[in-house]
C-alpha cells in the first residue's frame, strides 16, 4: 500500500501539506482562545491575529523553494504577531520555520539564527532578573529558549545527519568508482596477459610448423623420406599446438565444471624435469641442443616447474627463428632457486622469422611474478638468456602457485 499523495516524493505537495496542517492546527488554537499572551492591547480585535498566522503558515509552504523568504515572512508575521499581544498558535508554527531555515538553508542563516536567538535569551534573563530583582526572573528567557534556541539546536542535529549522510554516499560512491576503475584494469591486465599466454602456447608450435614448411619449400628435389619427415614434424607440432591451446581454453572458459584435479592433472604435462621431449622436437626442427644439468635434480613447486618449462620453451623458439642452429643449455639446481641459461649464436642478417616480441615481455612476466629474475640480450654475437626462479620465499614458503599456462592463481 502506497503513500498518500501529499506524503509523496513531490516535495512542493509536502510542503503544502504541512502548510496546510499548521493552518489548521492554530485555527483550532485560535478557537480555544490562546491569544493574546499579553493582554496589555484589550481593544485588538481577535481576528487580527489571523493574519500573522496565515503568514507564518505560508513561510512554511516556502520553506525549500525560498528558505530566505519563508525566514524573512515568519520572522515578520511573529513580530506583528508579539506587537498585537502574542498568538501562541503563530509562535509554535514560527518555531518549525526556525527549524526549515536551519535544514534547508545556507550555512551562514543557521549560525546568525544560533546567535540571535542565543542572545535573545540571555537578553530576556537579564531584563527579567533587573525587572523583578530577584534570580526567579530567569524565566523571562525561557520562552525564546523554548521557540527560539530548540528549533535552532534541532535543525542543526538534522542538517549534520544529513550531510553526513551525504559525505558518506559520496564516499561509497567514490570506492565504487574506484572498485570499477580497478576493475577494468585488472580485466585489461588479464587480457594482456591471456594474449601472451596464447603467443606462447601456439607460437612455439606455429614456428616449428613454418620453419619445416619454409624447409621444404626452399630445397628442392627431396625425395620421399625427406618429405615424410617434414610433414610428421609438421603434423606433430601442429596437433600439439592444437592440443596445448584446447586444454588452456577449456580451462579459461569453464573452470567450474572441471575438478582440481583435472586441471593439475592437465597442467604437469610441461614440466622443468621433463625436457627430453622438448629438446627432441627441437632436434627435429634443426636445433643441436647441448643440455648440462647442474646439482642434484629436486621436485619443485609446480609454478616454478611451469614457468621453467616454458622459458626452456621459448628460448629455443627463439634460437629456432634467429639462430644458426646451435643451442647451449644449462638448467642449475642451487640451493632456494634454479638457474635457467640459454646461449645460441646470432645469424648477421634479420631473421627470415618476424616477431612481435611478446615471447620476451611473457618470459620476463613468467619470472617477476614468482619472485625470479630475468636477463635476455645480445653478448658478444651470442644471444643469452638467463632465469632465476627461486624455489622458496625468504621466509621458507613456496613461490606463487601456476595454472596451465604457467600463469599465477589470482592476479
Amino acid at each position: 500500500m502506497g503513500l498518500p499523495p501529499w506524503l509523496g516524493p513531490d516535495t512542493a505537495g509536502r510542503d503544502t501539506a504541512l502548510a496546510g496542517a499548521s493552518a489548521a492546527g492554530g485555527l483550532v488554537m485560535y478557537g480555544l482562545g490562546t491569544q493574546p499572551q499579553v493582554d496589555w492591547r484589550p481593544d485588538v480585535p481577535k481576528p487580527l491575529f489571523l493574519l500573522p498566522l496565515a503568514a507564518v503558515c505560508v513561510a512554511v509552504g516556502l520553506r525549500r523553494v525560498a528558505s530566505r523568504g519563508s525566514l524573512g515572512l515568519g520572522t515578520a508575521a511573529v513580530v506583528a504577531d508579539l506587537g498585537l499581544g502574542g498568538s501562541l498558535a503563530t509562535i509554535l508554527v514560527y518555531t518549525q520555520v526556525l527549524y526549515d531555515a536551519c535544514v534547508f538553508g545556507s550555512a551562514r542563516t543557521w549560525r546568525r539564527l544560533l546567535a540571535a536567538t542565543v542572545g535573545l535569551s540571555v537578553l530576556g534573563v537579564g531584563l527579567g532578573v533587573t525587572l523583578t530583582g530577584d534570580w526567579r526572573g530567569v524565566g523571562f528567557g525561557a520562552p525564546v529558549v523554548l521557540a527560539g534556541v530548540l528549533p535552532v539546536l534541532t535543525g542543526l542535529s538534522v542538517r549534520q545527519y544529513r550531510d553526513q549522510a551525504a559525505t558518506e554516499r559520496a564516499r561509497a560512491e567514490q570506492t565504487a568508482r574506484l572498485v570499477e576503475l580497478d576493475r577494468r584494469q585488472a580485466v585489461a591486465a588479464e587480457r594482456a596477459r591471456m594474449a601472451r599466454e596464447l603467443h606462447d602456447v601456439v607460437a612455439n608450435h606455429l614456428s616449428a610448423v613454418a620453419i619445416h614448411a619454409t624447409a621444404a619449400l626452399s630445397v628442392p628435389g627431396l625425395d620421399r623420406a625427406q618429405v615424410t619427415r617434414a610433414l610428421t614434424v609438421i603434423r606433430e607440432s601442429s596437433v600439439q599446438g592444437l592440443a596445448e591451446m584446447r586444454q588452456m581454453i577449456g580451462l579459461l572458459r569453464e573452470p567450474a565444471e572441471g575438478t582440481a584435479a583435472d586441471a593439475t592433472e592437465g597442467a604437469t604435462r610441461a614440466r622443468l624435469g621433463e625436457l627430453d621431449r622438448l629438446l627432441a622436437r627441437a632436434g627435429e626442427v634443426g636445433l643441436t641442443v647441448r643440455a648440462r644439468t647442474v646439482g642434484e635434480p629436486a621436485a619443485l613447486p609446480v609454478g616454478v616447474d611451469l614457468a621453467g618449462y616454458r622459458l626452456v620453451q621459448e628460448s629455443l623458439t627463439n634460437a629456432a627463428k634467429h639462430g644458426t642452429g646451435e643451442v647451449d643449455l644449462v638448467v642449475a639446481y642451487e640451493p632456494g632457486r634454479v638457474v635457467l641459461t640459454v646461449e645460441n649464436a646470432v645469424r648477421g642478417g634479420p631473421a627470415g622469422l618476424p616477431g612481435a616480441g611478446a615471447g620476451l615481455i611473457g618470459m620476463r612476466e613468467r619470472a617477476v611474478l614468482l619472485g625470479g629474475e630475468f636477463r635476455a640480450g645480445a653478448e658478444g654475437g651470442r644471444w643469452r638468456v638467463r632465469a632465476v626462479l627461486p624455489t622458496r620465499a625468504a621466509d621458507g614458503t613456496p613461490p606463487p602457485a601456476a595454472r596451465l599456462d604457467g600463469g599465477p592463481v589470482s592476479r
